[in-house]
């Protein structure tokens, strides 16, 4: 520690006095111990955004015995070893060895971490850290930021670290630095998504085949029907009969719609001349459209889910996209794309103002002005994505129609206005519901499922 005691120009004394300061600052009814609620207090004290809050981990860094308690021997022990990892990359980065850290030392750093960043998120990451404002940091200050970050201090981790804490202020709302789009952790979003994705589809599989089964139903059916014809197929294993597409397309289709989405918004900066923290609900929109290049995967699946088995058996994906491609061509992968994408806008709409709507009620009326936890925010979604869900299914219904049936059969669909007249003429209005039920049952486990994975996950790739 002797290195440490130098670059922060204390004795040994000093040293254990700012410790003891700030273990009774957590400790404020003087008990000798820490616990999990009074971790946080502190954090709140600290004024640390709810966001960037490491309680439950600082707590779990420093409990030793795992107890759920933490004395001053252990908050020493931990001060010791944080003070000397963050020591060790503080050097790592001061190339000069001058004591500090400078602003190209630091763009250098990360730059070799593999994380892009302009002059002026360099010139905000300096400033958040630099308390002096003298365009360096010294190892105080360097530590002073990170000495309660429980994680590995690595330049990801801090990188990271900073876009949390460092949230711009913008009235009503806040906004991550522009940096996050280009994080080098990017790839860690995209896998956790990806899991928390396969893990919802796959519990929500039997709903989802459900649900498709009794969409392309021309006569009358109930759910329990449904249930006992998807049963004589297969038993149980029948219900989960197209899920291995489902999940294999959630990977390039958040892919392509998250770096369609970071292009789009490269593009509409550049032609509007607009920030990109400005660009409207229109363009986010368009972003959407990228899931058409998945779109014959969606397609293949449907047909999985409704092949009609010859002595139970099911055709191989290759197998039958070969049929499809050459009785049906190539375009037999792309039917009922149109009233895909037209459920795009007024679902995303739907979602989002209504999502907007019950946060604020719940914030006025139940939070009394405090801001919306995960738990309430993933009730609004739920019930913001079942009413938005609910408003374009007969979209749905029109569209598995049109990718359930062969393009050269006698009595194939002749596009969305003829599956649209021949279901009310034949089935009413009724018939563009059918299905809806195991659909609407989705959406609180599919939700809750995400949410649980991609959280989990995201501890997991240390992304939290």
């Amino acid at each position: 520690m002797e290195h440490v005691l130098l670059a922060l120009h204390e004795t040994e004394a000093e040293r254990e006095a700012r410790i003891r300061d700030m273990f009774a600052f957590f400790d404020v009814d003087g008990r000798g111990q820490l616990d999990y609620a009074r971790i946080e207090a502190g954090l709140a004290a600290l004024q640390i955004p709810a966001e960037c809050k490491y309680a439950r981990e600082l707590l779990r860094a420093c409990d030793r015995d795992r107890d759920g308690r933490v004395g001053y021997d252990d908050f020493r022990r931990y001060m010791d070893d944080k003070e000397l990892e963050l020591y060790r990359i503080f050097q790592a980065i001061d190339v000069e060895h001058n004591g500090c850290i400078l602003p190209e030392e630091l763009w250098d750093a990360l730059v070799k971490a593999g994380i892009e960043i302009d002059d002026e998120e360099l010139a905000r990451f300096v400033e958040h850290v630099d308390k002096d404002n003298n365009g360096i940091i010294t190892f105080e200050e360097w530590r002073d930021f990170l000495l309660l970050y429980p994680n590995e201090a690595t330049i990801e981790n801090i990188y990271h670290h900073w876009e949390r804490v460092c949230l711009v202020d913008i009235g009503e709302q806040a906004v991550i630095p522009e940096g996050i789009s280009k994080h080098v952790n990017a790839s860690k979003y995209l896998i956790a998504g990806g899991i928390a994705g396969a893990a919802s589809r796959t519990a929500t599989a039997p709903l989802d085949r459900l649900k498709v089964i009794m969409q392309v139903q021309t006569t009358r059916t109930t759910v329990l029907h449904s249930i006992k014809d998807i049963w004589s197929q297969g038993g149980m294993v029948a219900f989960f009969r197209g899920n291995g597409l489902n999940v294999v397309k959630v990977a390039p289709e958040s892919a392509i719609r998250f770096y369609a989405y970071e292009m789009l918004k490269e593009y509409i900066m550049k032609s509007k001349g607009e920030n990109k923290s400005e660009v409207g609900p229109s363009e986010r929109l368009v972003a959407g459209v990228a899931q058409t290049a998945i779109y014959p995967v969606d397609l293949v699946k449907t047909r999985l889910q409704t092949y009609s088995c010859v002595d139970g058996k099911v055709p191989s994906l290759g197998a039958l996209s070969r049929d499809i491609w050459m009785h049906e061509g190539p375009r037999a992968f792309y039917r009922g794309l149109v009233p895909s994408l037209l459920g795009i806008v007024p679902y995303a709409g739907i979602d989002l103002a209504v999502y907007e709507t019950l946060k604020d009620v719940s914030k006025t009326y139940i939070l009394k002005d405090s801001e919306p936890g995960p738990l309430v925010q993933l009730g609004c979604g739920t019930v913001s994505g079942a009413l938005g869900a609910t408003c374009v299914y007969p979209l749905q219904v029109i569209r598995t129609r049109l990718q359930a049936q062969r393009a050269n059969s006698e009595s194939a669909y002749r596009g969305m206005s003829d599956v649209f007249w021949r279901t009310l003429q034949h089935e009413g209005v009724s018939g563009f519901y059918k299905g809806i039920l195991p659909n609407l049952l989705k959406v609180v486990p599919a939700a809750s499922i995400t949410y649980l994975v991609y959280e989990a996950m995201k501890k997991n790739l240390s992304l939290d």
